[in-house]
């Protein structure tokens, strides 16, 4: 269907504490510039404070509070006939990890705070309890794919 070929995806390694690729995907979208360092800084900072804040192994915190910001069903725009439909459609496990880790990482920037180490994790701790904005974010997009439900069998 598609006219391009599909992008290679990389193979992305364990971070060096958790050994988990989830973390290290997280902080490489974090990552400005090239400044992996910080980067790293940064997240094992928020995963210290983390397990403080709510005393349960941080990585779980996180795996939690990813799981609640994915996306099971988005809509995407579909032309029929002159008019534009948002069909819902359901997205794939590797969508549903990008979309959350964008949503977290922008949620936590909007957050008033000391650092971006305090203001991630506030912002992991309270996707991990169902609340915060990422989750909002989430909320919107099942809406909308609700709201739409009509469309489902224009998908493609």
């Amino acid at each position: 269907m598609s006219r391009r070929s599909r992008a290679v995806r990389r193979e992305v390694t364990p971070d060096i504490r958790y050994n988990s690729v989830l973390v290290q995907k997280f902080m490489n979208r974090m990552m400005r510039a090239g400044k992996k360092s910080i980067s790293q800084q940064i997240m094992y900072e928020a995963m210290d404070e983390v397990e403080a804040r709510m005393k349960r192994p941080a990585l779980e915190v996180f795996e939690t509070a990813m799981r609640n910001v994915a996306p099971p069903i988005e809509v995407k725009p579909r032309r029929v006939g002159g008019s534009t439909y948002q069909v819902p459609v359901e997205v794939p496990p590797y969508r549903q990890v990008s979309l959350a880790i964008r949503w977290l990482l922008a949620a936590s920037q909007k957050r008033h705070g000391r650092g971006m180490a305090d203001k991630l994790a506030a912002e992991l701790v309270d996707a991990a309890q169902g609340t915060g904005a990422a989750v909002k974010r989430r909320e919107e997009t099942l809406k909308m794919a609700e709201a739409n439900r009509a469309f489902a069998h224009l998908r493609w």
